[in-house]
């Protein structure tokens, strides 16, 4: 059983856990040992996940969600497969419990009428000193 937030609990039968072989340099060792880890996990067939929260993890990792709805995460960081398989499992935590957080709503706020004077007044000083430096005009 996974722990995402104190009221939401993945079970472990729901994600998929394979270990494949790891791309780039490592020698002979690397070409003979499946270290890579991908974990997917079906956001859309999840008993687990309401479908408030399927909306919110939908919105939040849509690129990293299939077609099919399955979200996949890979890891191939360090040389042990239980290694990338616990950091695989810490992300995919991390990124529900982000997917997730509840988010503040913006207040709108109105710019005070004291405030707009101040502003049109600077504006104001700011335009006769640029005025002043002007060379006087014939008629001046």
């Amino acid at each position: 059983m996974i722990e995402i937030t104190p009221h939401l609990s993945i079970p472990d039968d729901e994600l998929t856990l394979t270990a494949t072989r790891s791309s780039g340099p490592g020698g002979q060792h690397v070409n003979k040992v499946s270290t890579q880890i991908v974990l997917e996990f079906d956001v859309d067939g999840s008993p687990s996940l309401t479908a408030t929260q399927k909306r919110r993890i939908h919105e939040h990792l849509a690129t990293r969600i299939t077609l099919d709805g399955r979200l996949r995460i890979r890891c191939q960081r360090h040389r042990s497969q239980a290694a990338n398989r616990r950091e695989v499992v810490e992300r995919f935590v991390a990124l529900l419990q982000q997917a997730l957080k509840p988010r503040a709503r913006r207040v709108k706020t109105r710019v005070s009428r004291s405030e707009r004077a101040r502003r049109l007044e600077s504006k104001r000083k700011r335009s006769e000193q640029k005025r002043r430096r002007q060379r006087p005009g014939p008629d001046e």
